[in-house]
């Protein structure tokens, strides 16, 4: 359930684009230096959209510092360093890496995700005690999905989709808690938890059906209990319109924010990425994302 908010770089500025990978770098560094390296496997472009956005309030110039990379050691990487959204985005990131590798366990019984799991758990538990808030609301929040999700007869998309949901608008408004536009902050981190619930669901659909396991688009809307082919024929129109209207409302609130800086980049994820991605997981067009 990670990595599906990204740029389309081909609507990207170079200038914008060089940006984005030094975010990204720089939230790969940000967890070293909070956690360690093992962590830094669960790095994903989920978390540097989140520290974009939160650092785009902040009238403080970014420092910008060439570093190695241990994935490229032979070039330095243009990295932002010494920022704290970049820091909060990182504690996110491994929480939620955390608690991907406990469903994991629990769905598939994976024995990777049981040894990953257990060694995240060292790291969160010497996590800031500041932030004990945030696990404490999150661990709530997904276990509201998880006894949604093990009963979910009669439930509605939305219904299923909500947890999630408002988990993401929790994370993304709690770093401006008491802010005027925190609410506003709430609601697009809302449409667009909804939206990576939605897509998610469709993309594993084929194979969660197969392995019958799990799906919330199967669960709420294949009532005949057809086969992949046909139910997903049915439905794509119904699951795209659904997740052009939750892309579109946190794009609309995204409007409403007083940015300072990031503009361009947050515009070109919720209004091009988004939809490159719909495109990406209804196979109609090859994704660029590799090469960020």
């Amino acid at each position: 359930m990670f990595g599906y908010v990204t740029p389309c770089k081909m609507e990207l500025k170079v200038k914008d684009y060089e940006k984005f990978k030094a975010y990204y770098c720089g939230l790969c560094k940000a967890i070293k230096r909070n956690f360690g390296n093992i962590p830094r496997f669960a790095l994903n472009f989920d978390m540097t959209f989140l520290a974009i956005l939160l650092d785009s309030f902040s009238e403080s110039k970014n420092t910008f510092h060439k570093e190695i990379c241990m994935v490229h050691p032979l070039n330095k990487k243009l990295t932002i360093i010494n920022n704290e959204a970049l820091n909060y985005s990182a504690f996110c990131n491994v929480l939620l890496a955390y608690y991907k590798l406990l469903d994991d366990v629990q769905d598939d019984r994976d024995l990777k995700s049981k040894i990953g799991s257990k060694v995240l758990d060292k790291y969160i538990t010497k996590s800031d005690k500041d932030l004990d808030f945030i696990k404490c609301g999150v661990k709530e929040k997904l276990f509201e999905l998880q006894k949604l999700e093990s009963s979910p007869d009669n439930l509605s998309l939305d219904e299923l989709s909500h947890p999630f949901a408002d988990l993401t608008g929790f994370l993304i408004s709690s770093y401006y808690k008491g802010e005027t536009f925190e609410q506003e902050l709430y609601w697009l981190g809302y449409n667009l938890g909804k939206w990576i619930y939605i897509i998610d669901a469709y993309d594993d659909l084929e194979k969660d059906m197969e392995k019958s396991k799990f799906n919330a688009i199967n669960s709420s809307l294949n009532k005949n209990k057809l086969a992949f082919k046909e139910f997903s024929s049915i439905v794509e129109q119904r699951i795209e319109f659904s997740l052009i209207s939750c892309g579109n409302a946190a794009f609309q609130c995204l409007k409403n924010l007083p940015l300072i800086k990031n503009i361009d980049i947050l515009d070109n994820i919720l209004h091009f990425g988004l939809m490159q991605k719909i495109d990406k997981v209804f196979k109609r067009s090859e994704s660029n994302e590799r090469s960020i």
